[in-house]
């Protein structure tokens, strides 16, 4: 059976285009253009399709079961996952 693939949005992809290295919250916020609401909705879609992670420090991962975009998504940092940079770039 072909595994499907999710695609990727032009909006993922823009979040994506800036996530190859640690980025702040409010600096991709700056860098996408975006409202809060978007850029939250759009963080939340690559998180669950583990093309994203978060940190709460440049070296401090947080577990996705810990992750609270609700309450916390201006606190943390953001950084594409090898297959969030691969999905970005064959897209």
């Amino acid at each position: 059976m072909e595994r499907q693939i999710n695609p990727m949005s032009d909006e993922e992809f823009e979040v994506i285009d800036h996530l190859y290295f640690v980025t702040s919250y409010e600096d991709l916020k700056d860098l996408s253009n975006m409202g809060n609401a978007e850029l939250l909705e759009v963080l939340i879609s690559l998180i669950t399709k583990g093309w994203v992670k978060c940190f709460s420090g440049p070296d401090n991962e947080i577990r996705i079961a810990e992750v609270d975009l609700q309450m916390n998504y201006y606190k943390y940092e953001y950084l594409a996952t090898k297959q969030g940079l691969l999905a970005h770039n064959m897209r």
